[in-house]
C-alpha cells in the first residue's frame, strides 16, 4: 500500500530525467526503470528488421552498451533516440560479422501478388508488405511509427533528412501499391 501511494504521489519522471540519474548515480532503479519503459519498443524495432533470436540477443547488447556508456549520454538528446541508435549500430555490425551487409542495400525483396493474397486477414498482408520493403525503407517507416521524427530518424541512421523523407515516401507506395484494394475484400 505505501509503494502504490509513493508512486502515486511521485510525478513521473520522463526518460532524460531517468537517463540522468543512472549516469550520475549508476544506481540499477534507474536503469531498470528505463528497461521497463522502452524493453518492448527495442525489441519490436528489431525483430522488425532481424529474427526473434536475433532481436533478443541485441537488445540485451543494447542495455549492456546503455550501461556501459552511459556516460556519453548528453542530456540534450531524447533518450529513446539514444537507445534506438545503440540497437541500430549492434544490429549493423551483426550484420556485417554475419556477411549479410551486402542484403541491407536498396534493392527491393518484392513479394509476389499470389503469396499476399494466400493470406486470410490485414495484419498478414501488411506484415509482408512490410517485409517486402528494403532494409533501409522498413528501417525509417518503423522508427517513423514508433514515434520519432524525420529529424531524430536521421540523427539515429546517420543519413540525410532528405534522404529519410524519401525512402519514408517510398515506403509509404510501396506499402499502398501491395495493400491497395484488400479493405474492400
Amino acid at each position: 500500500m505505501l509503494l502504490t501511494l509513493t508512486t502515486w504521489l511521485t510525478p513521473a519522471r520522463t526518460s532524460e530525467e531517468l537517463m540522468l540519474e543512472y549516469q550520475e548515480t549508476g544506481k540499477n532503479r534507474f536503469l531498470n526503470l528505463l528497461v521497463e519503459k522502452h524493453y518492448d519498443d527495442v525489441l519490436h524495432f528489431l525483430i522488425s528488421q532481424s529474427n526473434s533470436h536475433l532481436a533478443a540477443d541485441i537488445t540485451q547488447k543494447t542495455w549492456l552498451k546503455v550501461m556501459e556508456k552511459r556516460h556519453y549520454y548528453q542530456s540534450h538528446n531524447n533518450f529513446k533516440a539514444w537507445l534506438f541508435t545503440i540497437a541500430r549500430r549492434l544490429l549493423i555490425d551483426e550484420f556485417r560479422k554475419q556477411n549479410r551487409l551486402t542484403e541491407l542495400n536498396e534493392t527491393h525483396f518484392e513479394a509476389s501478388d499470389s503469396k499476399i493474397h494466400e493470406h486470410n486477414d490485414l495484419l498478414s498482408h501488411f506484415n509482408t508488405a512490410l517485409v517486402s520493403l528494403s532494409f533501409y525503407q522498413r528501417e525509417a517507416f518503423i522508427l517513423q511509427q514508433e514515434g520519432f521524427s524525420l529529424s531524430e530518424i536521421a540523427e539515429i541512421t546517420n543519413e540525410e533528412f532528405e534522404t529519410i523523407k524519401s525512402r519514408i515516401r517510398y515506403a509509404k507506395k510501396h506499402l499502398r501499391t501491395l495493400l491497395e484494394g484488400l479493405s474492400h475484400e
